[in-house]
């Protein structure tokens, strides 16, 4: 990754070449080159930022671009007040970057674009504050900022710079690590704590660093945030890759200093509701900074229901400030539990895999006390339900179930939790017809009364009941089982269909409840006997880190078809699949195949940085892996036995590190029939 137009393409570059330009400008000191810095430098201890902050970035809309400016920036703020945004909680209108001219003036100042700002910041931070809203601007701790245009950083100047945002009524300040000239990390990010608590002015600080140096390990005093990784971008892998490197780090997160993931992408259009419902769940799991990404003047009421879902955001803001930690991820089912102020846990039952999954813990195991039941609020339903102590659901593909949990009294009050079962999502070809059995379960201490059931499939399909539809009486741990005869019409197309499993019950107070599961079918192929390249193969589905998957090429840049030759270690591959971590190719192989090899690696079309984990899967069961390999190391061999398997999947992680340049080739992939 990190290709233009990103605004972080050349961070990397930048900082390899933080030796030659430190020798090339002559920067002799570097924290205190232009400004003078008081005898004795104080702690952070602001008093900010005691729940994460929320507001608005404009990077990821506008980037650069002319519609940047004064008359958009004053918009944001309206659109805060008349869209509920200011009531829910978010504060902060924050400028990134490109807001400056590229050179400072005579006196060393900081000049606005007197283009995009024709009345300069102070007028803005004016206006943003007369709706009872915060600004944030930006600037880096390097000699330019992270635009190619080269915009002034901070690097030399903090405490003129610091001065300048204080009299203009800046309150957060974003501080990038680009152009940083080879500087110690702490110790320009320590200067400018200190340039901004010399101001005498409230500025929350939030470092962007990309979890370079460990900042989790030594900010707490320095910052209010820091960023853990590299920049997000809008796409399934991204988000995961990014949130996987984030959620071991719970132990380094509390009020006044938080662990920052990047912002958010909801509603710029590259992941579904699902997946955005997710990103929004987890990163408020995670008391993670809530920072609008996508553009505000564009956002669908479903953007603007996800973002301001104040029960979500109320995990999020618990003033307790815990981060989430896992309780579990075998095979990308994860439980993740968050402790809140007021006794209660969230739990979020996440599932990572393209297929629904039941999810499962219990109310003990996420640190509550036992007791004969519990009450079970789902934020997304805003439904209170009574749990005899499981936390289960049965949770779509990329989705997120996300529960708040209390040892309650008055549990009983509330109708019994249900889980919506099946035994797998249909898979069947053309013409075909599958079975397939759900199942409705009570989880409650009290029974559910007068239960049925209903399955709908694609307009066409034939979806009939071979076993009973209701049941007068579920109790506790039981189940309405129900047999299902599911027919996909002749000369359906191969592909992904969509069905909906829906349950109806009462309480023993007479509350009529109703819950559904929404799933996945496909339709697919049989795969043709003998050895196939799987680049020529259709695939069932392909989620990728970076851009498309790509047939018989390498990864490329993030545009469908820009793929090279595949190359590995000087050797020309002519067949294979160019993919990009975090990335997840499935096959159907209908029980007929017996193994898959390929020769895998980071292609030559990254010379350094890329570091991945090649997997095989049949089935849901891991049947290989490499282990972590480096762009420095040749094509490696990979054979799995799949025999049986209904389902494999190709699976690339990042190594662990994020997932910078990690362009993944299966190199010569082949599957046997």
């Amino acid at each position: 990754m990190r290709h233009l137009p990103s605004r972080t393409t050349g961070r990397r570059v930048l900082g390899a070449l933080a030796t030659a330009l430190l020798c090339a400008g002559g920067l002799a000191a570097p924290a205190a080159a232009h400004d003078s810095a008081p005898a004795a430098a104080p702690q952070l201890n602001n008093g900010l930022a005691l729940t994460p902050p929320m507001g608005f970035n404009n990077w990821n809309s506008t980037g650069c671009r002319a519609e940047f400016n004064e008359s958009m920036v004053k918009g944001i703020a309206d659109l805060f007040v008349d869209k509920g945004l200011k009531a829910a909680g978010y504060q902060y209108v924050n400028l990134d970057d490109c807001w400056a001219l590229p050179q400072r003036d005579a006196n060393g100042k900081l000049v606005p674009d007197p283009v995009r700002f024709p009345n300069g910041i102070k007028a803005v931070a004016d206006y943003v504050h007369s709706k009872g809203l915060k600004l944030g601007i930006y600037t880096s701790a390097g000699t330019k900022t992270c635009n190619s245009a080269g915009f002034p950083g901070g690097l030399g100047h903090e405490y003129s710079d610091a001065q300048q945002f204080a009299d203009w009524g800046v309150d957060y300040l974003k501080y990038d690590n680009c152009n940083n000239q080879g500087v110690d990390a702490i110790q320009r990010y320590t200067t400018m704590r200190d340039a901004l608590k010399a101001t005498g002015r409230p500025i929350v600080y939030s470092i962007c660093e990309w979890g370079s140096n460990k900042p989790w390990e030594w900010a707490a005093d320095v910052g209010n945030l820091w960023r853990t990784t590299g920049d997000i971008s809008d796409s399934w892998g991204s988000m995961l890759s990014i949130m996987k490197q984030n959620l071991p780090l719970a132990a380094a997160a509390g009020p006044g200093h938080w662990n920052d993931p990047d912002m958010l992408e909801v509603g710029n259009g590259g992941m579904t509701d699902t997946e955005y419902r997710t990103h929004f769940s987890m990163w408020s799991v995670m008391a993670s900074p809530l920072l609008i990404g996508s553009d505000l003047r564009k956002a669908t009421p479903e953007t603007f229901d996800i973002v301001t879902n104040s029960e979500v955001i109320a995990v999020d803001q618990d003033p307790l400030g815990k981060q989430g930690t896992v309780l579990s991820s075998e095979g990308g089912r994860w439980v993740v539990s968050k402790e809140m102020k007021d006794g209660s846990r969230t739990i979020a039952l996440f599932n990572e895999t393209g297929t629904a999954q039941r999810i499962a813990t219990t109310a003990q195991a996420a640190g509550l006390p036992k007791a004969t039941a519990y009450t079970e609020r789902d934020l997304w339903k805003h439904q209170s339900f009574n749990t005899a102590g499981t936390v289960s659901a049965t949770v779509p593909a990329h989705g997120t179930v996300l529960l708040r949990v209390s040892a309650d009294k008055q549990w009983a009050k509330n109708p019994p939790a249900v889980e919506l079962g099946l035994n797998s999502s249909p898979l069947l070809e053309s013409g075909a017809t599958v079975d397939l059995t759900t199942t409705v379960t009570d989880l409650g201490r009290t029974p559910a009364l007068q239960a049925s059931v209903a399955l709908t499939g694609p307009a066409g399909w034939k979806v009939t009941p071979a076993g009973p539809t209701s049941k007068a009486v579920v109790t506790t741990g039981t189940a309405l089982t129900t047999k299902w005869k599911v027919t996909a019409p002749a000369g359906t197309t191969v592909g992904a269909y969509d069905f909906t499993l829906t349950a109806a019950y009462r309480s023993p107070s007479g509350t009529r409840v109703e819950s559904q599961l929404p799933f996945g079918g496909s339709v697919v192929v049989p795969p043709p006997a003998g050895t196939s390249y799987l680049g020529d193969l259709p695939w069932m589905s392909s989620s990728n880190g970076w851009g498309p998957v790509e047939r018989n090429t390498s990864n490329g840049e993030s545009a469908a078809g820009d793929g090279k030759p595949i190359t590995l270690g000087g050797t020309v591959f002519a067949k294979g699949i160019g993919a990009h971590a975090a990335s997840d190719i499935a096959y159907y192989t209908g029980a007929k195949c017996s193994s898959v090899t390929a020769q895998v690696g980071v292609d030559d079309e990254k010379s350094t940085k890329g570091t991945v984990t090649f997997e095989i899967w049949a089935d849901g069961i891991k049947v290989a892996s490499t282990g972590v390999l480096t762009t420095a190391m040749p094509a490696q061999p990979l054979t799995a036995d799949v025999s049986g398997a209904k389902v494999v999947r190709l699976v690339v992680t990042d190594g662990g590190d994020g997932n910078d340049s990690d362009h993944a080739d299966w190199a010569d992939a082949q599957l046997s029939c």
